[in-house]
């Protein structure tokens, strides 16, 4: 977006004017702002896709290629509508630029700071190692511990999250984490 880069994002706020006021201002030839009412929903897709991405890469930390990267992120998806919508977003707001847009992008962009702790994860690194010497913050790192407890809070069901969680807190392995995912109960999609 710095470098003038086509960029599309969203403006949410209950009071539409508002959000029109801001999509009207803020619009460029290179920024495209859609609206949404749905503040719940684009405040979580924001948050929870951090998390998403941690695992991401955690993923091609571990050298796994792109089908598991793929799978993951879908997954991921699912995991974040479930949450939004028990926290009364809208599921089309999640399928939109706020959940898949922002997840695609932060689980696969190079600049994304949460995808590159779980790539050192993936490596083997510590945790503590990895983020003392960065000079911005990794925000999924807090937020997983959130989520879990936001998950919890409404009964929904989030084992990327809680993997991602229990390699934070240095109770699994990354390669544990991911035998556990797999080894999951089957069941429909």
């Amino acid at each position: 977006m710095a470098r003038g880069d086509p960029t599309a994002l969203v403006a949410a706020s209950e009071d539409r004017n508002v959000a029109q006021l801001i999509q009207r201002e803020f619009s460029s030839r290179t920024l495209r702002l859609y609206t949404s009412s749905d503040v719940v929903g684009v405040e979580l897709g924001g948050a929870v896709k951090n998390v998403i991405a941690i695992a991401a890469g955690v993923v091609e930390g571990l050298g796994l290629g792109h089908n598991p990267t793929a799978a993951l992120i879908t997954r991921g998806l699912a995991e974040m509508t479930r949450l939004a919508c028990a926290c009364g977003a809208r599921r089309e707001t999640l399928a939109g630029l706020a959940g898949m847009g922002d997840l695609v992008l932060t689980c696969t962009g190079d600049l994304s700071r949460n995808r590159s702790v779980g790539v050192e994860l993936g490596k083997g690194r510590k945790l503590a190692e990895i983020i003392s010497p960065m000079r911005m913050v990794a925000e999924g790192v807090k937020t997983t511990k959130a989520t879990v407890a936001l998950a919890a809070r409404h009964g929904v069901e989030m084992p990327i999250t809680q993997q991602v969680h229990r390699i934070l807190e240095g109770q699994t392995s990354p390669r544990e984490a991911i035998r556990e995912l797999m080894e999951r109960t089957l069941k429909e999609e």
